[in-house]
């Protein structure tokens, strides 16, 4: 294999809670067949949804609380401590609720907080559920999601100059040195960050949870549309499947792997 086409982390996020705040990490070490550890670990139940916890399986994202339906969760500043299981959520600034969510007690006082402030928007009793292995992902497999920053910067283009927020996309992954959209292109490519191995499985399809300002809650852009009419499609970012072991950080180079010539 010859590498080329090198492009560079410029950040890696996970997500510990489905719809709440990303965490910030400098390095992290990714498994084979796994996501980032913990990623969407955790999700709150929009009503009943059948999932069992012993017996862990895919929902659509409707059954949960998410920024496509729910932009108000952006309002929130949430941060997990993974030692103790602990969940934190301020508003304004203010703690409004904390507790540790593999205790029945820590989870009611989550529980407690979005039944009291996010009824207009629940279908049922709030729930938080805990996947255990199990990833709360927009999609069944268990993959890495990327983003490219030069298609960011190609998406304010066509809203005429209008800042985009990268985190808007929830990515796992942000990149910077790729060209515009030729991550669209990488489907069934490898991606050689040092010893680990990422095989790009599918293009992300944007949905309205896009169109929330991260900072401010507020649904200000209409990003899906706008791709459709540029660029007759709604994708942008891509999927990959961790193939291989290693640990990866803020500023490691990514390669793309291709087939040596003979």
């Amino acid at each position: 294999m010859t590498a080329s086409q090198t492009a560079e982390i410029t950040g890696i996020y996970r997500y510990p809670i489905k719809g709440l705040t990303p965490e910030p990490l400098p390095r992290i070490p990714l498994r084979r067949g796994e996501t980032l550890p913990a990623d969407r670990r955790y999700a709150i139940e929009n009503g009943p949804s059948g999932f069992d916890p012993e017996e862990p399986q895919w929902k659509p994202k409707i059954q949960f609380l998410m920024l496509a339906r729910n932009e108000r969760l952006a309002s929130l500043d949430s941060r997990f401590e993974e030692a103790t299981n602990r969940l934190t959520i301020r508003r304004d600034g203010q703690i409004v609720a904390s507790g540790d969510l593999e205790t029945a007690a820590g989870r009611a006082a989550i529980e407690g907080y979005f039944t009291e402030n996010f009824q207009p928007e629940l279908k049922g009793p709030p729930k938080v559920l805990s996947g255990r292995d199990h990833s709360f992902s927009d999609v069944a497999r268990k993959v890495v999601s990327i983003i490219n920053l030069n298609s960011v910067r190609a998406i304010e283009t066509m809203l005429g100059g209008t800042a985009v927020h990268p985190l808007r996309f929830r990515a796992n992954l942000y990149v910077k040195g790729w060209p515009a959209w030729s991550e669209l292109d990488r489907v069934g490519q490898t991606l050689a960050i040092g010893q680990a191995r990422l095989k790009v499985v599918k293009r992300i399809v944007r949905c309205p949870a896009v169109n929330v300002d991260p900072e401010t809650a507020a649904r200000d852009l209409e990003i899906p549309p706008t791709l459709s009419r540029n660029l007759g499609h709604m994708d942008c970012g891509i999927y990959a499947e961790v193939i291989a072991d290693g640990e990866i950080g803020v500023g490691d180079a990514i390669a793309v792997e291709e087939p040596t010539l003979v």
